[in-house]
């Protein structure tokens, strides 16, 4: 073992990738996936608040769909998906455990700055801050993860990491709804020199700032040693960023072909993020508490059972001999996540519309599970953050701008205003058409990348 001089953090010097001498205990692995699946979950009532708040916003500051998706997709994404490419180097060579407590302060600021805005561009740069913060989250996340599990046993890990997603949705909105609900009934509230705030901005500040809470355990619990798996390494020089993406373009059939689901994941979860409580308000009058009431303990009933179910799965198939066991996990997911996407939208009734969105959040939280497993079975180690950056470049790039601005302007310009559900339903039905073709292919790459890394090649 020897010691880095920037870290103060032991670098395992083992070849061996089964060695579970060099892993921590199960006691400190697990209390350090917990409080990452908190701040995973703080971030996501974060990011998904905007969506309950996003018609009060367009009425308050006279927006356009098309800058409502603006705000929500683009704003968020152009800083937290181009970031982590610089994240990811950051997270392979510097402390992981320090990186995560900046960015959280820096998103909980950021998103009750978001309820300080008056206008368009003070909303966009704010919401941009947001995806800032949180940008440092996962690729750290997932490497302290895989060094603190043998690769046997992160199924359950990563799906506990992942349920995040799911119920930070579910949180999100009960805990917006009944913020909305208490800001609507309440006096109104002055600050200086902002003045009189409107329920949706005080709703921000009340969710932002007690997110500076969850940053404090970060600068306080210890790194974890980092993992050296050296036949996964093969091809490999020092782990810059040029080394990792040459060492993707020879394997990009295995990295783009896994990548695709999850992309067809995140354009439905943030399309629906933001415009699923608009539709349901302008296609059968529901208000967005009612919505977001609703939504929460549907997605709450329902998305923990499914993230450990297939976390388990994960891992039962895999100990079976069922090697891309996360791939077709992504399949099933994708399958069943598509169509109740299309369909969900179409529905006469806003009560029958939920009834199939429970089918489209199971196929969600399949897909979110597994996905970030399924990459880390083509990932060499020396890189590993890296590559979990880069793969969260595409995958919010793709969901936040193809999902949340395609909707808008399909409203906008195609559709109108008052037909947002069809708009919907084209952008669900287009991105899993296109994913779905390409599944078997994408198959032979990936087993084809697994064969490379057992191989050391």
């Amino acid at each position: 073992m020897e010691k880095t001089s920037d870290t103060d953090e032991t670098v395992s010097s083992t070849d061996s990738v089964g060695d579970e001498a060099t892993y921590p205990s199960a006691k400190y692995a697990w209390g350090m996936v917990l409080i990452l699946t908190l701040a995973y979950i703080s971030s996501f009532i974060d990011r998904y608040i905007f969506g309950l708040l996003a018609q009060q916003i367009k009425v308050d500051l006279s927006l356009t769909d098309t800058q409502i998706g603006m705000v929500g997709g683009l704003a968020f994404a152009s800083f937290y998906a181009t970031s982590g490419i610089f994240l990811g180097w950051l997270a392979d060579h510097r402390r992981r455990t320090y990186i995560v407590g900046i960015g959280i302060i820096v998103w909980s600021i950021a998103t009750a700055l978001s309820g300080l805005a008056k206008s368009y561009w003070q909303l966009f740069l704010a919401r941009v801050g947001v995806g800032a913060g949180e940008a440092t989250l996962s690729p750290c996340a997932m490497s302290m993860i895989a060094d603190s599990f043998p690769p046997h046993k992160r199924g359950k890990p990563i799906a506990v990491y992942t349920s995040a997603l799911v119920l930070g949705a579910g949180f999100a909105n009960l805990l917006s709804a009944a913020i909305i609900d208490w800001t609507i009934r309440s006096p109104s509230v002055a600050i200086p020199l902002v003045g009189d705030l409107a329920p949706w901005q005080l709703t921000f500040l009340i969710v932002g700032l007690p997110g500076l809470l969850i940053a404090i355990p970060f600068f306080l619990i210890r790194e974890p040693t980092r993992q050296a798996v050296a036949d996964s390494e093969a091809g490999l020089k020092g782990g810059h960023l040029l080394d990792t993406l040459g060492y993707m373009r020879k394997r990009w059939g295995a990295f783009v072909g896994m990548t695709l689901f999850v992309c067809a994941m995140t354009v439905t979860a943030y399309s629906q993020s933001t415009w699923m409580p608009a539709t349901f308000e302008r296609t059968w009058g529901w208000s967005s508490q009612l919505y977001g009431t609703v939504n929460g303990i549907t997605i709450l009933t329902i998305s923990p059972v499914t993230i450990w179910v297939t976390g388990w799965a994960v891992d039962k198939w895999r100990a079976s001999g069922r090697r891309d066991a996360p791939y077709l996990l992504l399949v099933i997911g994708t399958l069943l996540m598509v169509p109740t996407g299309a369909i969900a939208p179409l529905m006469p009734t806003g009560v029958s519309a939920f009834g199939v969105l429970v089918f489209n959040t199971v196929g969600i939280g399949i897909v979110s599970c597994v996905g970030v497993t399924a990459l880390l079975q083509l990932t060499p180690g020396k890189v590993r953050a890296q590559i979990v950056a880069l793969y969260y470049m595409a995958i919010s790039l793709t969901g936040a701008i193809i999902g949340p601005v395609g909707v808008g302007m399909l409203s906008d310009n195609v559709f109108g205003e008052e037909n947002l559900r069809y708009a919907m339903a084209l952008m669900a039905l287009l991105v899993g058409l296109i994913t779905i073709i390409g599944a078997r292919a994408g198959r032979r790459a990936y087993l084809r990348q697994m064969d490379r890394l057992e191989g050391g090649h």
